[in-house]
């Protein structure tokens, strides 16, 4: 029997991204990082749309007392700081206890503090379509209330379980669709990552990078650009926001390069060593029973003005899919700073590691940047109390800068916090001192195919390094 046009039309298959396999991933990736003339926007142009979205939509963020909070309160017995639904998220005290050794004998630190509880799996996706041939990937101009500047690139999806499942009955959030649940064929990432360690009990997000061949209307909020633009806007302040840093670092940048240190079952093993000496005991307490901290009417602070502060906001975001709400938000009490040190040996770059322990880690340790401190929480403690490389990369001379900015933290749950993230030639540091070790850059990107190994602090500096990679610009 012939077979009529609308027949023939029912066989051919819908447009559909073809499996890729990781190498093809790197050569798309490796193009659209070489690539610094976007399809849809100049890269000069990126700052002033910013500050136009910023212009176009009503955005006030103001500081109010604890009991101006609306569906937030302490809760009676434990003291804690929740949401009438139980949703969202909690502060809650954390009590922790490390032990430095295979037995958990010898010396040992203890300390209590708050936390932020936030036990469901948000959601940080980024669509990735293909241009004239060249990957590009859909960002959002999304205004945070914590954000110093308010408003910055962040991921085309940034959104809680809560959020998206509307449990504040605000609007659908935009885009979710490719994401819950995402086209197996299509996904490029898909990796649960933690967030900060010192400040979040045991919390992941799931970052994502999806590819699509669908006409997205892009909307005023969002716009398409290659690796190369986000690597140019890595060098502003304040520009890419750290859930975009997060996800962009599980790119397959890089090839696995020989002439590592430390080839990866060598890596592999210092690491399960690092964790299985640590011997760390973290268990959650009342709010109200944490030691060391006192709580007003505005504030929760540590009783010797270091560490952070819990305040509360009232936050009006008119392209938000609620438009005015109240929350609590954490605030540090000084500039952060985040540094590699970074050497060539052999020819190869490497980046020297920290295997560093959070009390609020999933599983103790997590591969973290040389440095990661707030420099005011020590300047009372004598140098040999202070954390390795912070004098020697305080002083460090403008010639050995390799890249430098200021980054935010998340704004979603943190208040005006912000780090310089440097990236440094070394010294004369040759040979790693306990719980340090030299990895290349493509050891780490590896790792970050995997949850829990690699730190939020190092997937941003990570993010730097490709950057770096990707646009050299010499010393800074």
């Amino acid at each position: 029997m012939p077979r009529s046009p609308m027949m023939l039309r029912c066989l051919v298959p819908p447009p559909a991204v073809r499996p890729r396999e990781d190498r093809d991933h790197t050569d798309r990736i490796a193009l659209s990082a070489a690539t610094t003339d976007g399809a849809h926007m100049r890269t000069e142009d990126v700052r002033a749309w910013i500050d136009e979205r910023r212009e176009a939509n009503v955005f006030h963020v103001e500081h109010i007392p604890f009991a101006d909070l609306d569906q937030w309160g302490f809760q009676g017995g434990t003291g804690n700081l929740v949401h009438s639904s139980g949703r969202f998220f909690a502060i809650e005290g954390l009590h922790v206890v490390e032990h430095d050794g295979p037995h958990g004998d010898g010396p040992y630190r203890e300390w209590q503090q708050p936390v932020i509880k936030q036990p469901e799996v948000g959601i940080l996706g980024i669509l990735a379509k293909e241009f004239d041939g060249v990957l590009h990937f859909l960002m959002q101009a999304k205004m945070e209330p914590g954000n110093p500047n308010l408003v910055q690139l962040s991921p085309t999806v940034q959104a809680t379980r809560s959020n998206y499942t509307k449990a504040h009955g605000g609007s659908n959030v935009k885009m979710i669709e490719y994401f819950a649940p995402p086209d197996p064929d299509r996904v490029i990432v898909d990796v649960l990552q933690a967030e900060q360690g010192s400040w979040f009990f045991r919390k992941s997000n799931r970052n994502m990078i999806v590819e699509t061949v669908d006409d997205v209307p892009q909307g005023d909020d969002f716009r398409w650009l290659t690796l190369g633009q986000i690597a140019e806007l890595m060098y502003e302040d304040e520009t890419i926001n750290m859930n975009s840093r997060s996800v962009l670092s599980c790119l397959p940048y890089h090839d696995p390069a020989p002439g590592a240190v430390l080839s990866d079952v060598q890596l592999l093993s210092w690491f399960t060593n690092e964790r299985s000496r640590h011997d760390v005991r973290a268990a959650r307490i009342p709010l109200k029973d944490v030691r060391g901290w006192k709580q007003g009417a505005e504030a929760i602070e540590h009783e010797e003005g270091r560490y952070f502060k819990v305040l509360a906001v009232a936050v009006k975001g008119s392209n938000r899919e609620k438009i005015s709400w109240t929350q609590p938000l954490l605030e540090s009490v000084g500039l952060g700073v985040v540094a590699f040190l970074v050497r060539e040996i052999d020819g190869v770059r490497h980046v020297l590691v920290h295997a560093r322990v959070d009390g609020g880690f999933v599983d103790t340790v997590e591969l973290a940047p040389t440095l990661q401190c707030t420099p005011h929480n020590y300047a009372h403690l004598p140098e040999e109390s202070r954390p390795p490389f912070l004098d020697e990369i305080m002083s460090v001379p403008r010639s050995r800068i390799l890249y430098e900015a200021i980054h935010s933290e998340e704004g979603g749950r943190f208040l005006n916090v912000r780090a310089r993230y440097l990236a440094v030639e070394a010294g004369d540091t040759v040979d790693p001192p306990p719980g340090y070790a030299w990895v290349t850059p493509a050891q780490l990107t590896a790792l970050t195919r995997h949850g829990h190994y690699v730190n939020v602090e190092a997937r941003t500096l990570l993010a730097c390094i490709n950057a770096l990679t990707a646009q050299p610009r010499g010393g800074a």
